[in-house]
């Protein structure tokens, strides 16, 4: 059950991540009529930066809301060799990952994929080329501002074969034993329940079905500085683990062959992982 001061950390990254999205949204509705089942948001203050201590190291993950040269930059290095040329701004805009997740292990064409954070679409709309028609891919995020945003972006790349749904992935609104392969990208950090979102990604994976994400994680102990910092949670850095402890959450709910390879280090001792993972 979640505490008062889970609701809170999630209410405070909800409220972070919606004032990040909101500006591209009202960009977008003044562009093309709202659809049905969208939200109307108020004025927000300008995006700041996500997943880094510093300005200058959020660069390296989770960008801004705004297409700078920068942002381009980033995630060009993010998803190089994959073609993201088709998929509009507004995907890209609010992409906030820290990696690649579905260039972790390959997709196969039939697969079930369910997107933990999916966030504006860009790595279910890559999942659903790789499955195909035959495939499904379901995003889920808490924010709705977010699937608001998704849903605008799925009626631009018209992918009939993905969906986005509204909800917590420490309780994910997706039957048991229905999922092939689960991903994420720089999401489950910023969870205040870890051991619930392993859990219910363990549910819902069917047997022989796979874990693969990209998330943040410390190399060594987290600095004291950090903790209780809600902005630096939502930065992705003070609600990360420390490697070691976040595998073990992973081995606990229940996963097999647990890996990491960190993709990415700073001098500062929070990284990018891509994590792998099994459900026996």
């Amino acid at each position: 059950m979640a505490t008062n001061s889970d609701t809170q950390v999630r209410s405070e990254v909800a409220q972070a991540y919606g004032n990040r999205v909101r500006p591209v949204l009202e960009a977008d509705e003044l562009a093309i009529p709202l659809i049905a089942g969208d939200s109307c948001c108020a004025p927000a203050p300008a995006a700041s930066s996500c997943c880094g201590p510093t300005e200058s190291e959020a660069s390296a993950c989770c960008g801004e809301s705004s297409e700078t040269d920068e942002q381009l930059g980033r995630i060009a290095r993010l998803y190089a060799g994959t073609d993201i040329d088709d998929l509009p701004s507004t995907v890209t805009d609010v992409a906030f990952g820290c990696g690649n997740p579905t260039a972790i292990d390959a997709l196969k064409p039939g697969e079930t994929v369910l997107d933990l954070g999916s966030g504006g679409g860009i790595d279910c709309f890559l999942a659903g080329k790789m499955v195909g028609p035959a495939g499904h891919v379901i995003g889920v995020d808490m924010t709705p501002e977010m699937v608001a945003l998704a849903n605008r972006n799925l009626a631009k790349v018209a992918a009939p074969n993905v969906e986005f749904r509204h909800g917590f992935i420490e309780d994910i609104p997706v039957e048991s034993d229905s999922v092939d392969v689960i991903i994420s990208n720089c999401v489950i950090n910023l969870s205040p329940d870890k051991d619930a979102v392993f859990r219910e990604a363990f549910r819902v994976l069917r047997a022989g079905g796979r874990l693969q994400v990209s998330d943040m994680v410390w190399t060594g102990p987290m600095p004291k500085s950090l903790e209780g910092d809600a902005a630096s949670w939502a930065e992705c850095v003070a609600g990360a683990l420390e490697e070691r402890d976040y595998l073990a959450k992973i081995e606990a709910a229940g996963f097999e062959a647990v890996r990491s390879v960190r993709s990415t280090a700073r001098e500062n001792g929070i990284a990018s992982a891509n994590v792998t993972a099994f459900k026996p």
